[in-house]
């Protein structure tokens, strides 16, 4: 699915050190809860010593999330998924899941100085994670004869847009995803060809 707001363009981690204890940061673009499941499992696995691996997550669009979570994971309450969460929202990124790892160096923080330790961690992981911003799509249907297949891919390729599922039979139908600004165009495109097509809705 489409996104016009922005969403980490991938996996990123920091790492930063408080009074011997480490705080490792991961920022990874989540779209689901299952997603979210995945990646902390990852995070269990990669670091299986940690003491604590709490995490923040937000779904949907910024100030407006469909869905948001987050989690102390042992931590004094509030203390850990509350200032990941709190610095997620003030970044204004969607579709994001920060988790971090601690690994417990001897010297207790006390509360402010764990408020203060996760969100930094949280600010380093996403001040260094890259931004994009995906435009709506549109999935059209489009069939055509076998002569029409090569001038399609072509336009595909010169106008950014992809052809997923291709079928054959007495012609041929494809399926072509393109950002909707490109949607006159290939409206224009298909009807000088004499190309049938079908926006789905």
């Amino acid at each position: 699915m489409s996104k016009d707001y922005p969403i980490p363009a991938g996996f990123l981690e920091r790492e930063t050190e408080i009074k011997k204890s480490r705080f490792i940061a991961r920022v990874a673009p989540v779209s689901s809860r299952d997603e979210v499941k995945a990646w902390l499992e990852q995070a269990r696995n990669d670091h299986p010593d940690a003491r604590h691996i709490c995490w923040a997550y937000q779904i949907g669009r910024p100030g407006a999330a469909a869905e948001a979570a987050m989690n102390d994971d042992g931590e004094p309450s509030g203390t850990a998924g509350k200032p990941i969460l709190s610095v997620i929202q003030h970044k204004d990124l969607g579709d994001v899941l920060v988790m971090v790892i601690r690994y417990f160096g001897g010297i207790k923080l006390g509360a402010g100085g764990l408020v203060r330790a996760y969100a930094g961690a949280t600010e380093a992981v996403l001040s260094g994670v890259e931004r994009v911003i995906q435009q709506p799509m549109s999935q059209v249907t489009v069939t055509m004869t076998f002569a029409d297949e090569q001038p399609l891919r072509h336009w595909c390729d010169q106008n950014g847009a992809e052809i997923g599922n291709v079928g054959y039979s007495a012609g041929v139908t494809a399926d072509v995803s393109l950002v909707d600004e490109r949607n006159q165009e290939f409206t224009a495109f298909c009807e000088s060809r004499g190309m049938g097509y079908r926006f789905d809705s």
